[in-house]
């Protein structure tokens, strides 16, 4: 039937496409991926859950999510050079059994984001529908749609992305145009949160709206396992930053400007009571009746979109859990995932905020670690102690290093043996990772502040605490991970 049969073997370079037709895709994807409601969303939280005005919330919100943009857009540009994706180059850090940890943990983040688009979609569907399809109902057919579309594989995951981020793109605009009526209240909205509060909740939705494309970073590589192997880094770089930046800020203002309405206006107000943030859009689209219910209907597929992203990337991190998962067909795995995270949103569709607020941020803590110990491993161990990987080349060949042109030179991150990735023998043992993780994690527990935990450090911020996990774990891991890594690769060679 056309579905993709490959799971996470990696792609060799006479296999994949040509670099003009991946970078169109790409760009679609991301436009489509992206510039959607579930990225809308969290943005929504500004005011209703952390009482920011509009304009402080602009400023955190798009300074937040721009800096995820870049640690997302490191991360990809592991995906043409290795072929791989992009928890199967985290063998490199962590090696193959503590991956099998981490990988579990993006596959929950994968998860939770899919959870909170079928809640959003059921709540757009009943809120257009007047409550005449349940809450129930709405989430099924998101899971349904995005079950079909991710089944058959990544060919037909950028070809649906890319033909529906141009009616996605052109909703955004009129929803736009649609609620330019209100636009004169958003300057009314003011907090009374004193000044240490103010600060808690600035740096809680700092971490919340970073942890929305910071996500990204754990598999943005998978869609660029096509791309040809000499793609220079910089040019993965600047497409993925500003294919989720420039759409991500798209829809994140109108996000905080919906945020805003629901504190000043009392039919905005009414309609996020009864319906979320799917009765916000419905109701900035009011003016315009049944043609602006359509218009809801065609933003409903961002969020199939992206959800198609989470379920199909998800399912290659069961694979990593051994030879015999490995073994089970990629579409076996993501049917197991969306019944998983069907199952979760039917029990968690009336607790939509608490989830998004409080949940999401923690994955936040792995990427920015994952990042970390990414940017450390390339830059210092890649590029100038690549002498100490005895085991990483085949013998014979490890030598030769030293023997590279200029040119080959730059491509240091190439110095990874990739024909490896399947070989426990060869990869790292990820003694320094796993340990460096770990003290990744006392930073986070120190510094987070979720409803139902306030880190000592992050207490120290207002009523509420203000959440400085995502940097004092990115801090832990970061300091830690150098000299473990020098010593391991010392003593084992690899």
């Amino acid at each position: 039937m056309g579905v993709e049969q490959r799971g996470i073997h990696r792609i060799q370079p006479h296999e994949r496409g040509t670099k003009r037709e991946q970078f169109i895709s790409a760009i679609g994807f991301w436009l489509s991926a992206a510039g959607g409601l579930t990225t809308l969303s969290s943005f929504v939280l500004a005011s209703t859950v952390y009482n920011l005005s509009f304009r402080q919330a602009c400023i955190c919100g798009i300074i937040g999510q721009f800096l995820g943009c870049a640690i997302a857009a490191y991360c990809s540009t592991m995906g043409s050079r290795s072929g791989c994706r992009q928890m199967v180059t985290a063998r490199y850090l962590f090696g193959w059994w503590f991956v099998k940890f981490v990988s579990l943990i993006g596959c929950l983040g994968g998860t939770g984001w899919s959870i909170v688009n079928c809640v959003l979609g059921g709540q757009i569907l009943t809120a257009i529908s007047d409550s005449r399809v349940p809450l129930w109902v709405g989430i099924l057919i998101v899971a349904a749609v995005t079950l079909v579309v991710a089944l058959f594989g990544i060919k037909l995951v950028l070809r649906f992305e890319k033909y529906l981020a141009v009616p996605v793109f052109i909703t955004f605009v009129l929803i736009y145009i649609c609620a330019s009526d209100k636009y004169h209240l958003l300057a009314t909205y003011h907090n009374d949160l004193d000044a240490t509060t103010y600060k808690g909740n600035w740096l809680s939705f700092f971490s919340l709206t970073y942890s929305v494309t910071a996500t990204w970073g754990t598999v943005c590589s998978d869609y660029y396992i096509q791309f040809p192997e000499n793609t220079p880094g910089y040019q993965t770089f600047i497409l993925t930053f500003l294919g989720i930046g420039i759409p991500s800020t798209f829809v994140a203002v109108f996000g905080l400007i919906l945020s805003t309405l629901a504190m000043v206006d009392e039919d905005y107000s009414t309609a996020y009571a009864l319906y979320g943030t799917g009765g916000l859009l419905e109701q900035a689209f009011s003016r315009w009746g049944g043609f602006g219910k359509f218009c809801v209907v065609i933003m409903l597929f961002s969020l199939v979109s992206n959800n198609i992203c989470n379920t199909y990337s998800s399912a290659f991190a069961f694979q990593l859990l051994g030879r015999f998962f490995a073994k089970i067909p990629r579409w076996i795995w993501v049917l197991v995932i969306t019944a998983i995270y069907f199952c979760c949103s039917i029990a968690g569709r009336y607790h939509f905020s608490d989830f998004l607020g409080n949940f999401l941020p923690m994955i936040g803590y792995w990427i920015s670690m994952y990042f970390f110990l990414l940017l450390e491993e390339n830059v210092i161990f890649r590029e100038h102690f690549h002498h100490l990987y005895t085991k990483e080349f085949p013998p014979g060949q490890d030598d030769k290093v030293d023997e590279l042109t200029p040119s080959h030179k730059k491509a240091k991150r190439q110095l990874y043996n990739w024909d490896a990735w399947n070989d426990p023998s060869i990869l790292s043992h990820g003694f320094a990772g796993g340990f460096a993780f770990c003290c990744g994690i006392a930073g986070a527990v120190l510094g987070m502040a979720q409803v139902y935990y306030v880190g000592p450090i992050a207490a120290q911020f207002g009523e509420y605490g203000g959440d400085l996990g995502m940097w004092l774990s990115m801090g832990f891991c970061g300091v830690t991970y150098p000299l473990l890594r020098y010593i391991e690769l010392k003593k084992f060679g690899r």
